[in-house]
């Protein structure tokens, strides 16, 4: 190959990947937009706000309190699959983290219903869709367990943080269609659970505030309840880490 014709599909590569990383910043971008629902400190709804306001940092130090949810998803061999956020993402880019994490939206139809959390089980499926790949087909609203929620704030880098009252949601199943989208999810494994100490110790990338803290004060309990969630199941009261 000559060097000229060598030369000419390096280009044309670096322009595929700079067009490709113009999109991922376009999409990004979009889901700014999106309608966060904000709430009180005890989870009522009292309006909404774009993503973009509920997770850049105000002048004061604050940001709106708004509903996320956070999914744990299990195989039969009761491992854990764990995702490394996109390195585009706005919030904690590169970051490891649990199986899905994200907010029902206010412009959604059905997302905002409250009852058995049913608007965050549609959100829920919803994401993994997006996030993971996984067909709405192979996950039923019925297959999440709704175990608690925790109220927590993060600062962040200092530009973008967290300040959420997150739903966590335990799905369990086998045989689903993962095929992540590169635009949200770097990569994934499944961890088991005399592992999940040793790999975040090990791994060289941070941990996103909300599984760390997750992590540390309660996912040993509820992964030792796996197959008995309802004994460990404390959603009536919201946990709180500030």
């Amino acid at each position: 190959m000559s060097r000229s014709i060598f030369s000419m599909i390096q280009k044309l590569t670096s322009n595929v990947k700079s067009c490709h990383m113009a999109q991922i910043a376009f999409l990004q971008k979009v889901a700014l937009e999106e309608r966060c629902i904000l709430v009180d400190e005890f989870d009522r709804p009292i309006g909404n706000a774009s993503k973009r306001d509920c997770h850049r940092i105000n002048n004061n130090g604050t940001i709106p309190l708004h509903r996320a949810f956070s999914v744990f998803l299990f195989n039969q061999d009761n491992d854990l699959l764990l995702q490394k956020r996109s390195p585009w993402k706005v919030t904690f880019p590169g970051c490891y983290t649990n199986s899905c994490c994200s907010h029902p939206l206010a412009e959604i139809p059905g997302e905002t219903l409250e009852d058995d959390a049913i608007g965050i089980r549609r959100a829920a499926q919803r994401r993994l869709n997006y996030e993971l790949g996984i067909p709405l087909s192979e996950i039923q609203l019925s297959d999440f367990f709704y175990l608690s929620r925790i109220h927590y704030f993060s600062s962040g880098d200092g530009i973008w943080g967290e300040h959420e009252i997150d739903y966590i949601l335990f799905l369990q199943k086998d045989h689903i269609t993962i095929d992540p989208n590169p635009d949200e999810v770097s990569e994934v494994q499944w961890v088991s659970k005399s592992m999940i100490n040793d790999l975040t110790r090990t791994i060289k990338a941070p941990l996103t505030p909300w599984f760390q803290l997750i992590l540390q004060y309660k996912l040993q309990l509820w992964w030792d309840n796996l197959k008995t969630l309802d004994k460990v199941q404390d959603y009536s009261v919201i946990q709180k880490y500030l």
